[in-house]
């Protein structure tokens, strides 16, 4: 980090600065399949303030929380950045919830508002207002902006906890500060950059590293239009000169699956997050495109720690490096500091500005589990001596079978790439209360047979699947990411 962040402070100010620098730069593009619809910079800070105006005269109070259920458009951005700079603390959701769902979100952070929009599923019982005339919020007379001190809560989003329980993170307005620890170490982003994201708007990942960051650097955030078939990427990117494009590595796989031209002479490089890159994908992306792909690794409760990038690219086989200005640790099972070349748990520590306040109690702080002055993040990972970092799966992902502890990357890179296995995913399932086993569930088109020959082949035996489930596809979100709780129930199903 090149400077502390600034006191007083306010997360969308910050993000919206631009705006009184280069007030007609177009700070978004939504991408259809015939015309873009385009957002100035001007424009885009009207409507954020309109916004918090709106809000304000709702009669809504400092630190007040607002429940967001908008979909895939730009309403969703200019809902959460008005609602911090009012001073309010937006909640995003996924769209997609169903009622039960936000019902019970609702009731862990119990709202003073909530905006939706039709169509999209609203808690049972929320003793709050809901307003769903976003396009007459955004045209409200401008609002001021609430500053403060740069550690006070700005936001909140839901994560999955390791028991299955869902947990609100609550963030500080420094966290968009802190992001800038990406913009040299994994993005590679300037002012001129226009960085396509393919994911949706309502994403978090879309919203942090395909909207605040291209607009607290001055770029333009160019995102695909509501209904936009992934095949349909390579021609916009084209059309619209994205010089960075931003994806799961689900959608890198299907941007590969297509029959279209993938000569994208304007990009720069990828960045892909949301799960581990298979290395196979990452070298059939740069031979397709002449393009390099790189990883960052982190999570809700502090965005990106680890990464390659342009310019300190990763060594093959690692996620790359700590991000300057980042302090990271290894740890063994008891809390204690491992030497270089071990595998370990890899904790943040609590200076980092990244790092969330803490889980939503509902009452009093936020609650941030530490292990002495570490936040354990569950990623399992080996330092090298060159300073990269090696991944070995989510702590809670690993799978004992046999007496062995296996991460299921490690047995899903032998099958990537493999011929007629367009995607993979391995789990421990249990026939029976005393038996674990290992599977792999596979789209495609190759033979159990040939599966089977090639684990023995590049597996040792305690790693090599006993069950082979063919899928017509795996689950995953619409942004690509792989969703394990489903498939452990496609695959249950399959082989009952």
């Amino acid at each position: 980090m090149d400077a502390p962040c600034p006191d007083p402070f306010n997360l969308a100010d910050y993000v919206l600065s631009a705006a009184r620098r280069e007030p007609g730069k177009i700070a978004l593009a939504v991408l259809g399949p015939a015309r873009a619809e385009r957002w100035s910079y001007a424009r885009l800070e009207a409507a954020v303030l309109g916004m918090a105006g709106a809000l304000k005269s709702a009669g809504l109070g400092p630190a007040d929380r607002v429940l967001l259920r908008l979909g895939n458009t730009v309403d969703f951005p200019v809902a959460f950045l008005g609602a911090v700079a009012a001073g309010l603390v937006p909640v995003p959701t996924a769209a997609g919830l169903t009622v039960p769902e936000i019902t019970r979100l609702a009731r862990l952070v119990t709202p003073s508002a909530i905006l939706a929009q039709p169509d999209i599923a609203l808690p049972e019982g929320a003793a709050c207002p809901v307003f769903t005339d976003i396009g007459a919020m955004m045209a409200h007379a401008p609002g001021e902006t609430v500053f403060g001190p740069p550690d006070r809560l700005a936001y909140l989003v839901f994560t999955s906890g390791s028991s299955g329980d869902p947990k609100a993170v609550a963030h500080a307005h420094r966290a968009v500060w802190a992001r800038r620890m990406m913009f040299d170490g994994w993005y590679g982003l300037g002012r001129e950059d226009r960085l396509l994201h393919a994911g949706a708007f309502n994403w978090t990942f879309t919203l942090g590293t395909g909207l605040l960051d291209p607009w607290a650097m001055g770029a333009t955030a160019l995102i695909p239009a509501p209904g936009v078939p992934i095949e349909a990427l390579p021609l916009l990117m084209r059309r619209h000169d994205a010089t960075i494009l931003a994806a799961a590595p689900g959608v890198f796989r299907r941007l590969l699956r297509t029959e279209g031209d993938l000569h994208l002479p304007r990009l720069r490089h990828g960045l892909s997050a949301g799960e581990k890159l298979p290395e196979p994908l990452r070298a059939r992306w740069t031979e397709a495109t002449g393009t390099a792909v790189h990883e960052a690794l982190g999570m809700s409760e502090c965005s990106t720690f680890l990464s390659g990038s342009p310019a300190r690219p990763a060594p093959e086989g690692t996620l790359g490096f700590a991000q300057e200005g980042r302090r990271l640790a290894v740890l063994d099972e008891d809390g204690v500091d491992l030497p270089v070349g071990e595998i370990g748990t890899l904790a943040v520590h609590r200076s980092d500005p990244g790092l969330m306040l803490g889980y939503w109690t509902g009452s009093g702080a936020p609650d941030l589990p530490l292990r002495g002055d570490w936040f354990e993040t569950g990623d399992r990972v080996l330092l090298r001596p060159d300073g990269a970092y090696v991944y070995h799966g989510r702590r809670d992902d690993l799978i004992t079978a046999g007496g062995f502890r296996v991460a299921p990357q490690e047995i899903e890179a032998a099958f990537h790439g493999a011929p007629g296995v367009e995607d993979c995913a391995a789990l421990a399932i249990s026939p029976n209360p005393d038996t674990t086993l290992i599977a792999l569930a596979h789209a495609g088109i190759a033979p159990e047979a040939a599966l089977a020959e090639l684990a023995q082949a590049r597996l040792a035996r305690y790693k090599q699947p006993r069950a082979y489930v063919h899928l017509d596809a795996l689950p995953r979100s619409p942004n690509g990411k792989l969703d394990r709780r489903a498939l452990a129930g496609l695959v249950r199903k399959a082989l009952t």
